[in-house]
């Protein structure tokens, strides 16, 4: 926490992860040395963040302590992968879906969430209810996977089978043959929470394949054919004791590709991802008492401000009147929206390294810490009393 006595500002550095180049650490590494070559005299407080993506033990695990278990998984095509689950000494298990299900782990042309299954989450469940965990906290974003939990289901006991009786195969478009679930989930009494990143529905306009599906590699008719195996996938889940009714329609069911829902059919229930690892990292008291805020992520859009990091974090520093600032990879979220949200300025390292006709996407993929350390020394000259 802060020092009793400063001469210098206050800054509280608390990114998001910049997905696909580097870890939330890493950002705020790379800020603050930028800052300090500056304004070596101010005070940085360095709190990285997740919402429920990548990153999401990691940091947990920095704040919380407890043991990190490795446990073998396999990745959205079943390929082996490293995963692991944080058990924490009140019995609580964080388990990173992205770690089984990231698109992180995919080449861009092997996207295709019509085959791509949320299995290996399963596996990294399974081990948490076998670790002894009471409660298994499950963050969900950045995936690959629109199979609707389908995937992560069939090592806790339940699999989806077709008219015949037949298991269905792995991925997303399978479920528009699902006819109805075998097996009963093994949880053990255990409570499963979702840590979303997003409020987005199942199904809809605003649901997951709609929203998310392109981002895996969906084209328009796969949209289509997603969002109607989901809807057949919905009302099969009905028939689980634990699911609520209006599955398809509840806030936060089409986060990663449809976890969110497979979680409340389970009896689950969903939680703000950012306000979970806010409140781990004790966040508000550090934001009580900056005098600046620099947040950030990859991309600063118009789902940033749907429940991730940013929003949390600018939200937050415009409740106490304290300016917060952006960073991200690209920005695309307009001034008078992003001020709403709480955001003072908002840079980005494509427009630092000369714009997209001057290849500022390519360097700002292939040097960001370079970017964000310039960027953190503009800050300082700006903003440094």
């Amino acid at each position: 926490m802060w020092p009793a006595t400063l001469l210098g500002m206050r800054v509280l550095l608390c990114p998001d992860k910049f997905a696909g180049t580097l870890s939330a650490p890493e950002v705020a590494a790379a800020i603050a040395e930028g800052w300090r070559s500056v304004a070596p005299g101010d005070e940085l407080l360095v709190k990285p963040l997740a919402d429920g993506g990548p990153g999401f033990v990691a940091v947990l695990a920095g704040a919380l302590g407890g043991r990190r278990i490795p446990v073998p998984t396999v990745d959205p095509l079943g390929r082996p992968a490293a995963g692991e689950i944080l058990l924490t000494d009140d019995g609580v298990a964080y388990v990173e879906s992205a770690q089984a299900c990231g698109l992180h782990l995919l080449s861009a042309a092997e996207r295709d969430p019509k085959a791509t299954t949320s299995y290996g989450l399963g596996l990294l469940v399974t081990a948490a209810v076998e670790a002894g965990a009471r409660t298994v906290v499950i963050g969900l974003g950045g995936s690959a996977t629109n199979d609707g939990g389908a995937g992560m289901l069939v090592p806790l006991g339940v699999t989806g089978l077709d008219p015949a009786g037949r298991a269905l195969p792995y991925g997303g478009a399978a479920l528009a043959g699902v006819a109805a679930l075998d097996g009963v989930p093994r949880l053990r009494g255990v409570a499963l929470v979702a840590a979303t990143d997003v409020d987005n529905p199942l199904l809809g306009l605003h649901g997951a394949s709609n929203v998310f599906g392109p981002q895996k590699g969906a084209d328009r008719a796969d949209v289509l054919l997603l969002d109607a195996a989901l809807e057949r996938w919905a009302d099969a889940l009905a028939a689980l004791p634990g699911c609520p009714p209006g599955l398809g329609a509840l806030p936060g069911g089409g986060a990663a590709g449809g976890l969110g829902a497979a979680v409340l059919a389970l009896g689950g229930r969903c939680s703000s991802g950012i306000g979970l690892v806010t409140r781990a990292v004790g966040l508000d008291a550090a934001l009580d008492a900056a005098d600046l805020v620099i947040t950030g992520e990859g991309s600063f859009d118009h789902q940033s401000l749907r429940g991730k990091v940013v929003a949390g974090v600018a939200g937050s520093a415009r409740d106490r009147g304290v300016p917060c600032v952006v960073l991200a990879g690209r920005v695309s979220t307009g001034r008078r929206e992003a001020a709403a949200a709480g955001v003072t300025e908002a840079y980005s390292l494509v427009e630092h390294f000369g714009g997209e006709e001057r290849g500022g996407v390519a360097a700002a993929m292939e040097r960001p810490a370079e970017g964000l350390r310039a960027l953190g020394a503009r800050l300082a000259g700006q903003w440094s009393r």
